[in-house]
């Protein structure tokens, strides 16, 4: 097991967990434990830090699987005991450059089922960072528990939102524009791809779309656009970040990954929430994230990296 070794601050990850599917180009199947709220959680615990994930986990076969990872990496389990619903399953079909599309079988499973009284009972009172994100945002009622979630942490606690958008189960939602903008008008970081964005401002060029949500949220803007580049942009500010070029064997797990490098790099500096407006943080964490999702997009399935595979060469 993982063992955290940074406890002065208290991390909760809000959202779903369930079990990829994973479809190659050639039709071969395997399934990997996901739920991007999920790889978070163990981004951060694999990087030593104390996350706790809140979210339902099922008693069934996957389910226990879903914990024993858990339990692997070092996760915490704010709601304690498993619950009956079964668990959430995701058919993440890869395109010949290693992306994702995704269906679900979502409505009635365990990660759809927690309520907002359940959810801010369990939260914990110290969490100084909340990450939430993708199909907390969509599905009732989870969807409402992230909303009351979001609106129950502390004015200290650092909020970050990875809309993650899936647009099988978001398009023409008023749940998701309902909770959408619950969490941006409380959000502190923003992660988004350019399908977030062209998702969410079809036909508006990326940039300006993303430029849009700072000014629209007041929120950071890490706008993650693929192998190209990570813009950072505030409200003064853009800065313009390379990736560097890996051998991607897939994609899955990337973009969360790189939530919890910037995590996990912030708090390791010993950054708060007022430390936001400090851009060379910003750009500092951002950049440490990139290198966390690079070596996850080296590996099958959403396989974060521990602290010591940052220290290989």
């Amino acid at each position: 097991m993982v063992q955290s070794t940074k406890f002065s601050h208290m991390i909760t990850v809000m959202g779903e967990n369930l079990i990829d599917i994973i479809v190659s180009p050639t039709g071969e199947v395997t399934s990997v434990v996901g739920g991007a709220p999920l790889n978070t959680a163990r981004t951060l615990a694999r990087l030593g830090h104390q996350a706790t994930f809140l979210g339902g986990v099922s008693h069934d076969a996957f389910g226990n699987r879903i914990k024993r990872q858990l339990d692997a990496d070092g996760v915490g389990y704010a709601l304690g005991e498993l619950t009956a619903q079964s668990t959430t399953l995701a058919i993440a079909e890869l395109d010949d450059d290693g992306a994702a599309t995704y269906r679900f079988m979502f409505e009635g499973t365990a990660a759809a089922s927690l309520t907002p009284q359940t959810a801010v009972a369990a939260l914990n009172p110290q969490t100084s960072v909340l990450h939430v994100g993708t199909l907390a945002l969509v599905f009732d009622p989870l969807a409402h528990a992230t909303q009351a979630v979001v609106q129950a942490v502390s004015a200290s606690c650092v909020v970050m939102v990875d809309p993650n958008c899936r647009p099988s189960v978001m398009t023409d939602s008023t749940l998701f524009n309902e909770t959408l903008k619950v969490v941006l008008d409380r959000a502190d970081l923003v992660k988004v791809s350019g399908d977030d964005l062209e998702f969410l401002w079809p036909g508006i060029p990326a940039i300006d779309a993303a430029k849009k949500l700072q000014q629209e949220s007041g929120a950071v803007v890490l706008f993650t656009d693929g192998a190209k580049a990570v813009r950072v942009i505030t409200s003064d500010s853009e800065v313009v970040l390379d990736v560097p070029r890996v051998n991607v064997v897939d994609t899955v797990g990337a973009g969360d990954s790189f939530s919890g490098g910037f995590l996990a790099c912030w708090l390791d500096a010993g950054r708060t929430r007022a430390d936001l407006h400090n851009i060379d943080a910003i750009v500092e964490a951002a950049k440490f994230g990139i290198r966390v999702a690079g070596l996850t997009c080296q590996r099958a399935g959403a396989e974060p990296p521990f602290t010591a595979d940052l220290k290989i060469g």
